[in-house]
Parts: C-alpha cells; sequence; structure tokens
C-alpha cells in the first residue's frame, strides 16, 4: 500500500467533485466557513435593505405630504376660480401635478429641472385617472395623509403618487420621482455585494492558510502511517523507528491525542517485532543446529545400511525392508540439507561471488537432468552469445536443479521442459524454465515459494516425494543475489522466469 492512498492524498483523476464524500477535511471546513458567511451576509444585506428602504419611504413620504399639502391648498377654489395646482409655489423639480374633474384630467404635467413644466402621455393620464383617492376633508391630515400613496411606473419613470379629493369635488394628483430612493437602495445593494465577495475571498484565503496550519499535525500522522504501511513487517529484522513527532503528539489537543496514540501503538508494535525476531532467531538457530547434528546419524544409517548390504545375507523381505530404510534416511538427508541451505540463507552468510556463464550452466544442469529423467522431453533455448553475469555459481546452480527438479517431478512423463537464457530489454540476466505439463491451481500459484508448499496431486507425479522447500530455497537465493522470480501457469504452460542483476 502506498502512502498516498493511506492518507487520502489519492491522484485528483480519482476524485469526482460531485461527490463531497471524497473531498479533503480541509476543503469542507472552508467550504463550509464560506456558505456560513453568505448566510451572514445575505441576513445582514437584506434586513439593511429592508431598513433603508423604510426609511428612505417614509421620508419621500414626509416629501410627498408638503408637496401635496401646497399643491392642494394653491388649487383649492378661490372666489369662484380654480387655480392649477401646477403653478403652486414651493414645488420642487421632477414634482407630478395633476388635477381630474369629474373623471376628466383637466391639467396635468411634470416639472423639470429648468422649472419647465412637462405634458404627460394619454397612458400616464389614464394611470392617474386610476389611483385611489383619499378625501380631504376640514381637519384632514395636510396634502391628504401621504401615508396612503401608491408607486406606479409612468412613461417618465416611476413615481410616488397620492391623490387627494378636495372640497369642490376635484381630485388634485401629486407625485414625486422615487429616481433617488432607487439610486440609493441601488447603491446600497453594490456596496453590499461588494464588501461580501472581499469579506468571501479574504476569509476564503485567510480561511485555506488557517485551516492548513491547523492540520499540518494530520498530515504529519498521514506521513508516519505511510511509512508504517511501507515497511515489510511480515518477517525479518524490522527497524521501527519512525515516530510522530513531538509538535504533533502534544496530548492538550485532539489531533495531538491521535498522534500521541499512534506513537504508543507504534512503540507496542516495534516491541511486538523485537520479539518475533528474537523469536525466529531462536527457531533458525534451532533448525540450523538440528540440521547440522542430524546430518552425522543419517550418515552412519546411510554407512550402516550399505555395510548390511556387502556383508550379511538377507532374505527378500529383509532386502526390501533396508531398502526402505535406505530411501527414507536419502529423503531425510535432502530434507536436512534443505533446511540447513535455508538456515544459512536467512542468515545472510556471504555469497561466493565470481564470474558465472550461466549458458554453460544451463547446458550441464540440463544435461544432468536428460539422465535422471529420460522419459520427459528436455530442450535448450539458448542465445548466440554467452550470458555471463557475476554471482555464486554454486548456489545458481542449485537454482537451476530446483527449477529443473520441480518440472520433472510435478508433470507426467513426455513432458516437453524448456530451458533457456538471455537478457531483459534493460540488461538483467533472464533464465526460464517452462513445460508444457497440466500446469499450477490459481489459488497454490500465490503461496508456491512460500515454505513446505506441496503441489497439487494433479501435478505431482507417482513415486516422487517433496519436502515443499525446493521453491524456497530458490526465491531465497535469487533475492539474496537482488534478483527477483516470477510464475505464470495456465494448464498446457508453466514458466518460472528468474531475473539477475548483471553486475
Amino acid at each position: 500500500m502506498t502512502m498516498s492512498k493511506l492518507s487520502g492524498a489519492e491522484p485528483r483523476s480519482g476524485r469526482s467533485w460531485l461527490h463531497p464524500d471524497t473531498w479533503h477535511l480541509r476543503t469542507k471546513l472552508v467550504l463550509v466557513v464560506m456558505l456560513l458567511l453568505v448566510g451572514i451576509c445575505t441576513v445582514v444585506g437584506t434586513l439593511l435593505y429592508a431598513t433603508m428602504d423604510r426609511v428612505l419611504t417614509q421620508q419621500l413620504d414626509g416629501q410627498l405630504a408638503q408637496a401635496s399639502h401646497r399643491a392642494v391648498e394653491f388649487g383649492a377654489a378661490s372666489s369662484g376660480l380654480r387655480r392649477d395646482p401646477l403653478d403652486a409655489p414651493g414645488q420642487g423639480a421632477g414634482t407630478l401635478s395633476a388635477r381630474i374633474s369629474n373623471g376628466v384630467l383637466v391639467t396635468s404635467g411634470l416639472r423639470t429641472a429648468d422649472g419647465k413644466i412637462v405634458s404627460i402621455t394619454q397612458s400616464d393620464a389614464d394611470a392617474l385617472a386610476s389611483l385611489p383617492v383619499v378625501d380631504q376633508g376640514p381637519g384632514g391630515p395636510p396634502g391628504g395623509g401621504a401615508t396612503n400613496a401608491v408607486d406606479r411606473r409612468l412613461s417618465a419613470g416611476s413615481f410616488r403618487l397620492v391623490a387627494v379629493q378636495v372640497a369642490s369635488g376635484d381630485v388634485v394628483v401629486t407625485g414625486l420621482p422615487l429616481t433617488s430612493m432607487q439610486a440609493t437602495l441601488g447603491s446600497l445593494v453594490l456596496t453590499t455585494v461588494t464588501v461580501s465577495l472581499g469579506g468571501l475571498v479574504l476569509v476564503g484565503l485567510l480561511g485555506t492558510v488557517i485551516i492548513r496550519r491547523t492540520m499540518k499535525p494530520l498530515d504529519e500522522l498521514s506521513r508516519v502511517a505511510g511509512q508504517v504501511a511501507q515497511l515489510p513487517l511480515e518477517a525479518g529484522e524490522v527497524a521501527l523507528a519512525v515516530r510522530v513527532p513531538d509538535s504533533a503528539a502534544n496530548p492538550g489537543t485532539e489531533v495531538g491525542q491521535v498522534g500521541s496514540a499512534l506513537n504508543r501503538m507504534l512503540d507496542n508494535v516495534a516491541g511486538a517485532l523485537e520479539a518475533r525476531q528474537a523469536s525466529e532467531m531462536k527457531v533458525r538457530q534451532f533448525v540450523a543446529d538440528a540440521s547440522h547434528e542430524l546430518r552425522t546419524p543419517l550418515t552412519a544409517i546411510r554407512g550402516y545400511t550399505d555395510m548390511l548390504r556387502l556383508t550379511e545375507p538377507l532374505t527378500e523381505q529383509g532386502a526390501e525392508s533396508l531398502g526402505r530404510v535406505e530411501s527414507q534416511s536419502l529423503r531425510m538427508s535432502r530434507l536436512v540439507e534443505d533446511l540447513l541451505t535455508l538456515a544459512r540463507l536467512d542468515e545472510g552468510q556471504p555469497l561466493k561471488r565470481g564470474p558465472v556463464d550461466l549458458t554453460q550452466l544451463l547446458v550441464e544442469t540440463v544435461t544432468d537432468q536428460k539422465v535422471i529423467a529420460p522419459d520427459h522431453v528436455w530442450r535448450l533455448d539458448l542465445p548466440e552469445e554467452p550470458v555471463e553475469i557475476t554471482a555464486d555459481g554454486a548456489k545458481l546452480h542449485q537454482v537451476l536443479v530446483n527449477l529443473l527438479s520441480n518440472a520433472r517431478k510435478h508433470t507426467p512423463p513426455g513432458t516437453t521442459v524448456t530451458a533457456a537464457a538471455g537478457r531483459s530489454a534493460n540488461g538483467e540476466a533472464v533464465l526460464t524454465v517452462t513445460d508444457d505439463g497440466p500446469g499450477i491451481p490459481p489459488d497454490l500459484q500465490e503461496t508456491v515459494f512460500s515454505r513446505f508448499t506441496r503441489a497439487d496431486k494433479a501435478r505431482t507425479s507417482a513415486g516422487e516425494g517433496s519436502t515443499g522447500l525446493g521453491l524456497s530455497i530458490v526465491d531465497a537465493i535469487v533475492k539474496a543475489h537482488g534478483g527477483s522470480i516470477d510464475v505464470t501457469s495456465r494448464p498446457g504452460r508453466t514458466e518460472f522466469a528468474v531475473y539477475l542483476p548483471a553486475a
């Protein structure tokens, strides 16, 4: 498992921004903070806009009430005359005035900034005629109470209007433009949005920096966990020296508590690994000592069986029993030698390196197998140029013997076994042993190089015994040379490929 997978720093191609579950925690925190700020800005902006709109409307209604009062007072009948409300003194620029008598628009106009009166359109007149009317009776509010004013969209823009019925029965309409009020509200909205966006950007940047610094201890935890995940903990001596730094293991913080707990866990694992290593060393030493001590009695057994066969007259049953003793002692001797070889390899004994011609080694080994198993078809596939490397020739000879013996033992008579040598594209020496036998079961291929792994009965020829250590020895020798070994198998083709460095 790689460090990036453990820590969540997976390649971007493996993430989908449509699924928040795949986002980094820091990204979620920044987005949450920004969404909260957006909500706060929206609420504050809405309240501010509503308050400002109410205040400006009240101010405009006050101005409209005064303008309506002036127009009503000036336009009221006096000495049998009706004066035009457009001529009322004190009316500001943009004021709209009109008089409606018996439902007919008598006079109307809009006062411009230079004091001129501009006529309104027929559609504006129809809109004015449809306004709700406020009765201006005795003692009524000035201007007829501008709180009853309404907004209308006219050709000259939006206006706030009030229609007051005077004592003569006519209706005096007065209006003030909403342009200034709308401009003020527009400026307020623009300012609020600009300030909010600037705040969002600032909070996003500062939040990202602060959250990254705050979560930096988590990155340390991920880095340490990734380093531990890459260590080969399954066997051998493991130096578990990596720890979470003190800055990320402060028990006073939540993240520090996790870091401290991880350090305690690593201490516990390191102690367990040391105990396992000590136990492995005891087992290896026992296997080496036992194997070495068993060689002497096994040699004596074989010697006595040879002496009995040569000096004593044996019955047929006795000769058969003595043959069984001899064959089992030879099998036991091979097992002891294999165990002793693995024990020495586990101890890391140095190899006796020297120049080795792999092509010549293949020829000699295959020739020996032809004599041992004439019922198999043995073939060589060698390059024109010798394949020479620096290695331990005796150990590589054992590798080839074990691979060829494995092919011989686990395939039926008539199987073709091909041994080949060559070089890969990067200059490595390559040895392959291929047979067209029944193949290795898929579930066995995963553990074929483990110790005491035995082949399926369908692949094992009759009469051949197997200790289950041959391929383990091959794997150990190849790894001691800094190489690797692979196996590919299917019915009709099984290939073991050994890769050895050139130097």
